[in-house]
Parts: structure tokens; sequence; C-alpha cells
């Protein structure tokens, strides 16, 4: 087994597919409701195999954070990055392949938007490091 993680991202990707173009801010009450059961209804199936870790939604909202040097302020006002930049929320699961990664990830990328219809929305797709990069 392999973790991955799946990325949501508000915009991000290749082109997006036309039913992925409408914010959801720009969806009814309904249509929101139906596009969180169907990701609790991803998490549930994968739970069922076995292959389901966590999940979350993320707001947009967020603060970039670093050290900067004793004494001073570590928080920004961000972040700036664009708004495909941001990511609108992860899910953690572990898998048998890259493959079946691939294939979860395609099932929840199918999840409804405006008028119901799927989104066809690009998700990343994240391998867990298992091992330390070999510096030679």
């Amino acid at each position: 087994m392999a973790k991955y993680l799946l990325l949501k991202h508000y915009r991000g990707g290749p082109k997006p597919h036309p039913n992925a173009e409408a914010f959801m801010d720009q969806w009814t009450p309904e249509e929101i409701a139906a596009h969180i059961a169907f990701m609790g209804k991803v998490a549930d199936d994968l739970s069922a195999r076995g292959e389901y870790v966590d999940g979350q939604a993320l707001a947009p909202d967020g603060e970039f954070v670093r050290y900067d040097g004793e004494g001073r302020p570590p928080v920004t006002d961000g972040p700036f990055a664009e708004t495909k930049d941001l990511i609108a929320g992860w899910m953690i699961i572990d898998v048998d392949s890259k493959e079946r990664a691939y294939e979860a990830a395609a099932y929840l990328s199918s999840a409804p938007g405006k008028d119901g219809k799927p989104l066809h929305e690009w998700l990343e797709v994240r391998p867990f490091l298992t091992e330390p990069p070999v510096v030679e």
C-alpha cells in the first residue's frame, strides 16, 4: 500500500472543463449540498475499501508564515497566490498502486457542480515521500 494526497484546487491544472468554470459562490445551496454529499460518498466508498485515510475542505483565506529572524513578526497578510493556486481541500488515500490512486482521483473529479453536472475538475495526485532523497 502507498499513500497519496489528492489535492483539490480552487482553479488548478490545465484548462478547466466548462462544467468547472463557475465558482461555488455561483451555485445554489442545493448544488453545494449535492457536491458536499458526493464528497462524503467518495470518502465512504474509499473507507469501505480500506483506502481512505483522511480528508478536509479548506477555506480560501489563510496566511503565509516563515521565520524571518529573532524578534520579527512571522505572519504576513497573504496568501497572495492567484485563486487557481489555492488549495480547496485534500484527501489522503492508501492504495495498492499509482493507477488505483488515479482511478480514485478521477472518481472524485466527477463531483457534481453547477446544474448538477460533473465538474471534471483537475486533481493533483501526489505520492507521500517514503524515504528521504539520496544526496551525493
